[in-house]
């Protein structure tokens, strides 16, 4: 016999499980769905980007937050960990007696792991393009150097660029910020020398 699946989560049901978890789990589509740890490269990448923005915004109406802020898809009611997450402006927030959650980012940073990859890319992008007051996201590779930064255009359609040399510096124009790839993976270790030399 089948097991039955568990009956579908409210976002305020979720929120209540979610303040007293040990682990951090993303709720889509009223399921809550546990989140792997991440590599050490991946925290690398995440500390080196958060640390580089942090600094440049410091005299700046703008906050810097770590992968620990839940940011709620309103259009899907769905709730998502961004790796970096920075607000310009005042944050509104969708208010519980458990859990706060953030309503509107300005720029969000996903640090790409291979089993993940693909769906970071199609589902949770598309989710995170659908947030109103969000300019601008990256997607960071974190075997090899290459950076997808989008940037939303007034026409509401988004921009791609990629970079792929640790030479390149990004300039993000939705915090008025500058990123150099040799910051973003500084310290940072992939497979082989051989690998990292062909990106440099």
């Amino acid at each position: 016999m089948a097991a039955e699946l568990q009956p579908r989560l409210t976002f305020d049901e979720y929120l209540a499980i979610e303040c007293k978890a040990e682990f951090k789990s993303e709720f889509i589509n009223g399921r809550m769905y546990a989140m792997a740890g991440a590599s050490p490269e991946h925290n690398l990448i995440v500390m080196n980007v958060g640390s580089e923005i942090r600094q440049q915004l410091k005299n700046h109406p703008c906050r810097v937050y770590a992968s620990d802020l839940l940011v709620k898809i309103s259009a899907r009611d769905n709730g998502r960990y961004p790796d970096v997450t920075v607000v310009c402006g005042q944050s509104e927030l969708y208010k519980n007696p458990y859990l706060d959650a953030l309503l509107n980012p300005t720029f969000l940073v996903e640090v790409l792991s291979p089993s993940t990859e693909n769906y970071d890319r199609g589902v949770k992008a598309e989710e995170y393009r659908s947030i109103a007051s969000l300019n601008e996201y990256l997607l960071i590779a974190q075997d090899r150097c290459h950076v997808e930064q989008y940037v939303r255009q007034s026409d509401n359609q988004w921009l791609l660029t990629e970079f792929k040399s640790l030479q390149n510096n990004i300039w993000l124009p939705s915090i008025n910020c500058a990123l150099s790839l040799a910051e973003v993976y500084d310290n940072v270790e992939w497979a082989t020398d051989e690998e990292a030399n062909i990106q440099r």
